[in-house]
């Protein structure tokens, strides 16, 4: 869990810096290719992703705009991380992180929130590798 603004920050940029790193070796042949026989292929596994960097935050109140659907997944990926960092920044002030939101039908921190956004991403990275 994060108490400041700042601790998630430190966090996310390198953790969407090593997500980043992993969708620069996606290739068009890749996308296509499983995690396990009968499961996600890579392609949809990296869209799950950049889906769920505006799908979660906006389930607990924050807007964030999602890069252009048309560009590669490495593109939408790290523009759309780079805007989710600003938004939590611009829309949660400094001392607001143990405020309590309504998400997916119980109520968890905003700090909490932040931290299933991480873990999310880290999990399904994992998975990708």
């Amino acid at each position: 869990m994060y108490r400041t603004i700042a601790d998630f920050t430190q966090d996310w940029d390198y953790e969407r810096g090593m997500t980043r790193k992993l969708f620069d070796h996606l290739t068009d042949e890749s996308l296509s290719q499983p995690i396990r026989p009968g499961g996600r292929t890579l392609g949809k596994l990296a869209a799950h992703i950049v889906h769920t960097l505006t799908e979660m935050p906006g389930a607990a109140g924050i807007q964030v705009e999602p890069a252009a659907a048309t560009a590669p997944l490495a593109v939408q990926y790290s523009e759309t991380a780079a805007r989710l960092a600003e938004a939590v920044a611009a829309q949660w002030g400094a001392g607001s992180l143990e405020e309590e939101v309504p998400i997916y039908g119980e109520v968890w921190t905003r700090s909490k929130v932040l931290g299933a956004l991480v873990k999310h991403e880290v999990h399904h990275r994992g998975q990708m590798t």
